[in-house]
């Protein structure tokens, strides 16, 4: 059963997304010009999405993946087209409604958008299960106890992404708490490599599972690390 930190903090995440950043978040995951700083994100963003299509196979027919905080639909779109029946989950209603105005007309039935949480047990089972910047909100705990989650549903394979401990994103951590509240979003929470690494070792739910390929992704003021769990 999630936690209740991990419920606290899947509030904030559902209020900053559904209401604060649903316009910026929209314009952000489209070709509409951004400013500087949003350029590198969304190029940030586009590299890691690609990367992660990449750890998957090329060729997903009868593949079922679940797509963890999905956003506007993107990795999504492109599983689909490659084959996969795509379980998309996000729990911004504003970003699932984004997402289904995009569905283009040659996907009929490969994907499903869904508002909600992306542990609930009533999604079924999957092959392959997607996280893209779903978890780094989360402390290190309760992003692993998701991930935990994930594996009691996943058959193949889970990718997911973190924050990496940085010198940079420890500053940028640190200076974010002296803004206002209400005009940040919910903290990323960044974790060293190695440490998630032993944390991952050791969790009794994670013992079926062995770390595979891991990578990071920096550009300008995005930075996110990837990593990939396989199924022994």
């Amino acid at each position: 059963m999630p936690s209740g930190s991990y419920q606290q903090r899947r509030g904030q995440i559902q209020a900053y997304f559904d209401r604060t950043a649903a316009d910026a978040w929209k314009r952000l995951t489209s070709d509409a010009p951004v400013s500087g700083v949003r350029a590198t994100v969304r190029a940030g963003r586009e590299e890691m999405r690609l990367m992660l299509l990449g750890w998957l196979p090329e060729d997903l027919s009868g593949r079922r993946l679940l797509d963890a905080g999905c956003g506007t639909g993107m990795l999504a779109l492109e599983a689909a087209r490659r084959g996969a029946d795509v379980y998309a989950v996000d729990l911004s209603p504003t970003l699932i409604d984004n997402a289904r105005e995009r569905m283009p007309a040659d996907l009929p039935g490969r994907i499903e958008f869904a508002v909600g949480d992306m542990l609930a047990p009533d999604q079924g089972d999957f092959d392959h299960v997607v996280a893209m910047d779903s978890i780094i909100h989360y402390d290190p705990e309760d992003a692993l106890n998701v991930v935990a989650g994930f594996a009691e549903r996943a058959r193949e394979s889970i990718l997911f992404t973190f924050a990496p401990r940085t010198p940079a994103l420890a500053l940028m951590h640190a200076v974010g708490q002296f803004f206002p509240r209400g005009d940040r979003s919910p903290a990323i929470v960044p974790v060293a490599v190695a440490e998630l690494s032993n944390r991952i070792a050791v969790h009794p739910g994670l013992a079926p599972w062995t770390i595979g390929r891991t990578q990071r992704v920096s550009r300008g003021f995005y930075t996110s690390q990837a990593m990939e769990l396989l199924s022994l």
